[in-house]
């Protein structure tokens, strides 16, 4: 096994991009704690014979928890599960919180990876995203975590409104003048019954323009190749030995268990989710119940899925795995599904590996969903 991902459902305040699950009233939060860490007791079987490699603190914001509330959830898993050595255990937190006896506490704890939320390390940016952080936090919790972990990973968003290539460039810069080993940078995107969907339709904010984002996501790419990052997933950049094993794990179909309202889990066969509702959660698992719906995954929907994942990777989709797990009628079926691709330049095929070129890398998505199996009888 892959993994657990234990979803922390409290923020301090909501980012007006975010559609994620998450309450900014933590008065349930101990309560939420102890839920968690009996769904871990609970779901102990579902990884019998197998080991747990990673565990993944994410959320909202994990790091609203303290460091004690940390162990406590960690020592769980090591009670129920097999867990290997050297596990990557990762905590997502934002700058506000990590501040310098924040660090350190962490540093002696068993989490070994930090994911920092920074998004931008400009104040206009922040601001706009409604961020909890300034640029100045931004800045100091670095300088501060860099002292005590060696595996950081870093959060930027491009393609935000006014945001001229020089500042995106400058972002970037900042970022890597800290030696950070890894970054995740996404596109600022307006998901329905968001604060920024507002925003955008009452005019307080323009709307984000894929043009301006695509030139942005050439900058990151050119600027961190050079610098010697690893382009392994469309959105993920890592130096060597420093790629996300958690999330790298999701991408090669591996099997995780999620923990917490609204976290996702796979075991090879079918998906399922835990309710979406705080309130609702803690009531299920107090009367020893699973709050989750299942789905077995068909055919179609296995080879949909490893057609968006290996795209997005560096490890792209291998001709003869789609062959010898689907059969000859899939495998027709990609190839003329890609042939305008190949002929636009935008995917190639080497070695039997199917992978969106450079030019193809920023329409990636929107590739993979034309190449989709879409069963229609």
């Amino acid at each position: 096994m892959s993994g657990i991902y234990i979803h922390i459902p409290f923020c301090k305040q909501a980012c007006h991009y975010c559609d994620f699950h998450f309450s900014t009233s933590m008065n349930k939060k101990e309560d939420m704690v102890l839920a968690l860490a009996k769904e871990i007791r609970l779901r102990k079987s579902e990884s019998a014979d197998e080991n747990v490699e990673t565990i993944y603190f994410g959320g909202g914001t994990p790091s609203v928890l303290t460091s004690a509330e940390i162990d406590f959830l960690i020592a769980e898993v090591y009670e129920n599960y097999t867990v290997i050595a050297n596990p990557e255990i990762t905590l997502e937190a934002n700058p506000d919180d990590l501040s310098t006896e924040r660090i350190l506490e962490l540093s002696k704890s068993k989490v070994n990876r930090l994911s920092i939320g920074i998004q931008s390390f400009f104040e206009d940016d922040l601001q706009m995203m409604n961020r909890a952080h300034n640029s100045a936090e931004a800045q100091k919790c670095l300088t501060e975590a860099t002292k005590y972990f060696d595996n950081i990973s870093i959060d930027l968003i491009y393609g935000v409104p006014g945001m001229s290539n020089e500042k995106w460039r400058n972002n970037i810069e900042t970022a890597l003048s800290f030696g950070i080993p890894h970054i995740s940078s996404y596109a600022l995107t307006v998901e329905p019954k968001t604060a920024l969907k507002k925003l955008i339709q009452t005019g307080k904010v323009a709307e984000p323009n894929d043009e301006v984002a695509q030139e942005h996501f050439m900058i990151l790419v050119e600027t961190l190749e050079a610098n010697g990052f690893i382009h392994y997933e469309l959105s993920n950049f890592g130096k060597e030995n420093y790629f996300s094993k958690n999330n790298s794990a999701y991408w090669l179909g591996k099997k995780y268990i999620g923990i917490g309202p609204s976290a996702h889990s796979y075991d090879g066969v079918s998906r399922s989710w835990n309710i979406a509702n705080n309130a609702m959660y803690l009531k299920a698992i107090t009367a020893d119940a699973l709050p989750n719906e299942k789905e077995v995954l068909s055919e179609a929907d296995r080879y949909n899925e490893y057609i968006m994942t290996g795209l997005r990777t560096i490890w792209g989709v291998s001709l003869n795995r789609i062959q010898s797990e689907f059969g000859q009628s899939y495998l027709d079926y990609l190839l003329k599904q890609t042939d305008k691709f190949l002929k636009d330049g935008l995917l190639s095929i080497e070695n039997d590996i199917l992978k969106p070129t450079k030019k193809g890398k920023f329409l990636t998505d929107g590739i993979a969903s034309d190449l989709f199996y879409l069963n229609l009888e």
